[in-house]
């Protein structure tokens, strides 16, 4: 019975990965549109002292702006918006592949490879060079230096 519900419990879980419930109230939980697409009427149109319209135009245009950037926006989102939702998809689903399938095991390569040149580096290096500076710095070591001030 414990063996039957894990396994239900392990196909839900499983199953809310593609099918996650979605925030309707808070579409941009993570903020990424925060600062780029707050536009309002006030931060496009504005008419400076002693420059106004009449009362009744300014009101129209208030809402005719307000009005039309809200129904545009929603047009565009059913005609455009499943279409590039689906764009989108596959282009983070090539990207994903990608990297899944070729650019991480050429990575993965390239270090195995390089492990290999790395150790006959070291092998040279320690080969020729650490002796090279054991008996520089013997030499060198013999030296003494005293600073003195003049008067």
């Amino acid at each position: 019975m414990a063996e039957e519900q894990t396994e239900l419990e392990e196909r839900i879980i499983i199953k809310d990965q593609h099918t996650k419930e979605i925030d309707l109230v808070n579409r941009d939980p993570k903020h990424i549109n925060e600062d780029v697409i707050k536009v309002d009427f006030e931060d496009v149109i504005a008419e400076p002292a002693g420059t106004y319209s009449f009362d009744g135009v300014w009101k129209t245009s208030y809402t005719t702006f307000t009005v039309s950037k809200y129904w545009c926006y929603r047009l565009l989102s059913v005609v455009l918006g499943i279409p590039l939702a689906v764009i989108w998809g596959f282009l983070f689903a090539l990207i994903s592949f990608c990297h899944i399938w070729a650019v991480v095991p050429c990575i993965k390569s390239y270090v195995i490879e390089i492990q290999c040149v790395s150790r006959i580096y070291s092998l040279c290096i320690h080969t020729f060079c650490d002796p090279l500076c054991k008996a520089l710095g013997q030499i060198f070591s013999s030296i003494k230096l005293a600073l003195r001030k003049e008067v």
